[in-house]
């Protein structure tokens, strides 16, 4: 990778945890005297800590900033296990009781979202509030599927999931070439699609027991218990939160936004025009000043009524 500046001041200090036997890769940066909340990033599919960079740095001007790289992630263990979102989450509860231990604002960008969503469900002493750059629903999926024809379709896909099947294709997807394709379909700027950006995605599909656990993340993301019903969820959070939505994601349309909108008084919700799937990286300076404005006026606690920001109609 373009070694501009260290990835130390980047991204933060980088350590290693041993969760459940599994090695995870996290990183942090605290500035000498901390003025707010500590705030914990949590990236989205294929991704890791460095798709936090731009971010980063700027934020922990003023308080302290965690990252951290999912199970199946980034620098984190490719382990063959049942994934899902409440394990994702237990992961994200037990290192804030290891290293941060008081309440924290959750940041998520599209899987991380809802992972994010799901740890401050399942375990409300640890948020603060909870901050999502678009948020998928696999529920809706399977609500979209007749009942009557479920069966038919979990057949199939099980059919096209086998592990040959599943291990020629990511040996595609991993291809630098794939991955800016994929970049160029998932980004509204073109100009934030980099080199150093390929290697983010494209470095940890390297790594040893890769494809095993790319086999095992499909499997579970075809299961109906893999992540809770995300609408409901919300409704039933008490905490700030904020919801910032690329107008232009391809990846989780900006439409499926009408779902979450209203169903929450402490929900603001923010459209981004002109932002994609990942708008922290493609607009960093507009995400940092929209992140840093809420928490000063909400995130960090303090009890607003709902704001719900419209642009052209």
């Amino acid at each position: 990778m373009p070694q501009t500046q260290s990835w130390s001041r980047r991204i933060g200090r980088q350590r290693d945890w041993l969760w459940r036997g599994w090695q995870i890769r996290y990183s942090y940066q605290r500035p000498t005297h901390p003025t707010g909340s500590p705030l914990l990033f949590v990236h989205g599919f294929g991704a890791a800590i460095e798709h936090w960079q731009h971010n980063i740095p700027v934020l922990a001007e003023q308080r302290a900033v965690y990252a951290i790289d999912l199970l199946g992630f980034g620098g984190a263990r490719k382990a063959a296990t049942d994934y899902s979102a409440s394990l994702w989450a237990e992961q994200i509860h037990d290192f804030w009781a290891t290293f941060i231990g008081e309440p924290t604002v959750l940041v998520g960008n599209s899987l991380g979202s809802l992972v994010c969503a799901t740890a401050a469900a399942q375990y409300p002493e640890l948020a603060r509030s909870l901050v999502m750059l678009n948020l998928p629903d696999v529920s809706l999926r399977q609500a979209a599927i007749p009942v009557w024809a479920r069966s038919l379709v979990a057949s199939m896909e099980n059919a096209f999931a086998a592990p040959p099947l599943l291990r020629l294709l990511f040996r595609l997807l991993r291809q630098r070439s794939v991955v800016r394709r994929w970049a160029q379909f998932a980004y509204a700027e073109p100009a934030a699609i980099t080199d150093e950006l390929v290697e983010i995605f494209a470095l940890p599909a390297s790594d040893r027991d890769a494809a095993i656990a790319f086999c095992a993340l499909s499997r579970a993301a075809r299961q109906p218990n893999f992540a809770p019903a995300m609408r409901s969820l919300l409704a039933q959070l008490s905490l700030p939160m904020l919801l910032a939505w690329g107008e232009r994601d391809r990846m989780v349309p900006f439409s499926l936004a009408r779902y979450y909108r209203d169903c929450n008084p402490r929900l603001t919700f923010v459209p981004l025009p002109g932002r994609g799937h990942c708008p922290h990286d493609e607009a960093p300076a507009e995400f940092n000043a929209l992140l840093l404005d809420w928490l000063a006026t909400e995130g960090d606690g303090v009890e607003s009524k709902l704001a719900v920001v419209t642009r052209n109609g």
